[in-house]
């Protein structure tokens, strides 16, 4: 039970990770000064944060549920943080869900139903095992044709043994957002941990909506993801070839994002890169700040707000602490 307060006084910034508190507390703090304005904020729900908007923002906003649960890049420290600056800077409802009790735990990520009345799903997910109750949301949202995102690991969601009976969603992404069928499949691997990755603007691709004003060239830490030759799907769009630098072995340059129409009819958007450190790479924040309007079938961002405070230290593969 959350009983302690914060710099905003409210329960409900408590257990956060301290960026997304602060950045939470202060627009809290920022809106209760706001004369005549009623803020219907919500509490956390099991593992949802529900950040607040106006009443009427919440009758005009799209609803965005990101879904975390990681035990490598720390999506559930990131992603919150973007909720945060969306729902600010961008007047979108967000609601996170994180693996519970902590990055580690693959069988429970409490709150998917929330996904029934989610205007885009966004996923970071790396070799969960949830129960077929929790499965039955995400498959509910694949099948409704609505918008999807999915992050680096989010190729390999689930990682289920053989002979059980959700094997098959370990190919999940390759159904939903067009990546390899799960880790290893289709060859789908990486350059070592000690590599990273220039990023170059397709040319063909270049005046995608999703690309309005990223840098034609940038770099990010995360070590590049092999997916060629099969992946994307040739129906694909490729927006972003990344070059390896550094590999641990001989390495061809990548598409490192995309966008695809996938069965189900949904605009897609996946993207390899989301090392922590990409979080604080403006062409990369500006990248995936244009990429949830464009799923949402809205007009990206005329003017650039960025760039955006996300400072996340990469914080590999840890295990849990040990309560009591």
């Amino acid at each position: 039970m959350l009983t302690r307060t914060t710099e905003c006084g409210r329960e409900q910034c408590c257990g956060l990770e301290e960026g997304a508190r602060s950045t939470l507390c202060a627009f809290i703090t920022i809106s209760d000064k706001i004369e005549d304005m009623q803020v219907s904020r919500r509490s956390l729900l099991g593992a949802g944060l529900a950040l607040p908007l106006t009443p009427s923002l919440l009758a005009a906003s799209k609803h965005v549920v990101f879904v975390c649960g990681d035990h490598e890049y720390g999506g559930e420290s990131t992603l919150p943080l973007l909720a945060a600056e969306l729902t600010k800077t961008y007047k979108l409802q967000c609601t996170v869900l994180k693996s519970q009790p902590d990055q580690n735990a693959e069988e429970d990520i409490p709150g998917l139903e929330a996904l029934a009345k989610a205007d885009l799903a966004v996923f970071y997910l790396r070799w969960r095992r949830l129960p077929g109750d929790q499965v039955a949301h995400i498959d509910a949202y694949t099948k409704s044709g609505k918008p999807m995102m999915g992050f680096r690991t989010t190729s390999h969601s689930f990682n289920y043994p053989k002979g059980h009976p959700l094997m098959e969603w370990n190919r999940w992404g390759s159904v939903a957002l067009g990546t390899p069928p799960g880790w290893g499949g289709d060859g789908h691997t990486h350059f070592g941990h000690q590599a990273s990755t220039d990023v170059t603007v397709i040319p063909e691709a270049s005046r995608h909506p999703i690309l309005t004003g990223v840098n034609a060239s940038f770099h990010v830490r995360s070590w590049l993801y092999r997916v060629l030759p099969k992946w994307p799907p040739q129906d694909a769009e490729k927006l972003l070839m990344g070059k390896c630098i550094n590999p641990n072995k001989p390495a061809e340059d990548n598409p490192v994002a995309w966008t695809w129409k996938n069965q189900y009819g949904a605009r897609t958007f996946y993207t390899s890169m989301g090392h922590p450190e990409d979080f604080s790479v403006e062409p990369f924040q500006r990248l995936v700040i244009n990429a949830i309007h464009w799923c949402l079938n809205q007009p990206v961002p005329k003017k650039w707000r960025g760039p955006l405070s996300i400072n996340v230290p990469y914080r590999g593969m840890v295990k849990s602490e040990k309560k009591g």
